[in-house]
């Protein structure tokens, strides 16, 4: 993508603008999420400023969309119950006009969360986020072809830029809005595309930030119906918010710290002065 592309010349200042909005909001988010991601994303939409719901019994799910602004389906810890609730919170979400995010953890690991994602794409997710490995397996259980998914070089076949034609590919497919995120994130709706260049190798040891920013773009889709500017909005302000938190705790653990207390302080104007995208 040229970087005269008018989604990344703006992306900047629309992330500090949505991130504002955002705060001022407070959109509720219903979590349904892994058992490793539940804490780490429930404060991290805190810290953002939005509000956490983890809500997954099939019994509330439904009555509980209709009250939410967003709601995030993470597939982590699966269990046949919990699938059941997603879809069923999912379907309703759909119905509703809701925004709702799938994130397919593992896909491609086991038949189990293969054909959940597979299950889950019909129901109309509104983006899909992932590394690039669970992108690439999310094209392949939509149903699409071996060509479509199969990364172009070898050199790159684990990295983001692997993924690059598969998210476009799903993104077309399902008519939604693709993230595939690692040292530098891409997000299309399949005629537009952004790289985002923004990060810190420090959020890959720590557990569930991956799973957290999904439910962060879940809160910024709740405020902004544009999904791919949501979602790249997102992604964008995650990426500065884990170079401050580099910058203050350069190890594992206290980087956890820090990096809700980022989450927490940044400001429109760093989103807006330190974005990088492409």
């Amino acid at each position: 993508m040229n970087a005269s592309h008018p989604a990344a010349q703006t992306l900047a200042p629309d992330a500090a603008r949505l991130l504002a909005k955002l705060r001022a909001e407070r959109p509720l988010v219903q979590a349904i999420t892994n058992y490793v991601s539940m804490d780490v994303a429930a404060n991290a939409l805190l810290a953002i400023g939005a509000s956490p719901a983890m809500v997954h019994a099939n019994e509330e799910v439904e009555d509980f969309v209709a009250i939410a602004n967003a709601l995030v389906v993470n597939i982590g810890t699966l269990s046949p119950a919990w699938v059941v609730g997603m879809e069923t919170a999912a379907k309703a979400a759909t119905r509703l006009g809701k925004p709702w995010v799938l994130d397919p953890v593992g896909v491609g690991a086991t038949r189990l969360r293969d054909e959940a994602t597979s299950r889950l794409l019909t129901l109309k997710p509104t983006i899909v986020r992932g590394n690039a490995s669970e992108i690439m397996a999310s094209a392949r259980a939509a149903g699409l072809s071996e060509e479509a998914v199969a990364p172009k070089g070898v050199d790159s076949a684990h990295g983001v830029e692997a993924a690059r034609a598969p998210a476009i590919a799903l993104a077309r497919h399902q008519g939604c809005v693709v993230a595939a995120t690692g040292a530098v994130d891409f997000v299309t709706d399949g005629e537009r595309s952004v790289a985002i260049a923004n990060g810190s190798p420090l959020m890959a040891k720590v557990t569930a930030l991956g799973c957290a920013l999904s439910a962060i773009v879940a809160a910024f889709a709740a405020v902004e119906p544009d999904a791919f500017l949501a979602a790249a909005a997102a992604i964008g302000v995650y990426g500065v918010v884990g170079e401050i938190a580099a910058a203050r705790a350069p190890l594992a653990g206290s980087f956890r710290v820090a990096f809700i207390d980022a989450l927490d302080s940044v400001t429109a104007a760093e989103v807006a002065s330190r974005l990088r995208a492409q």
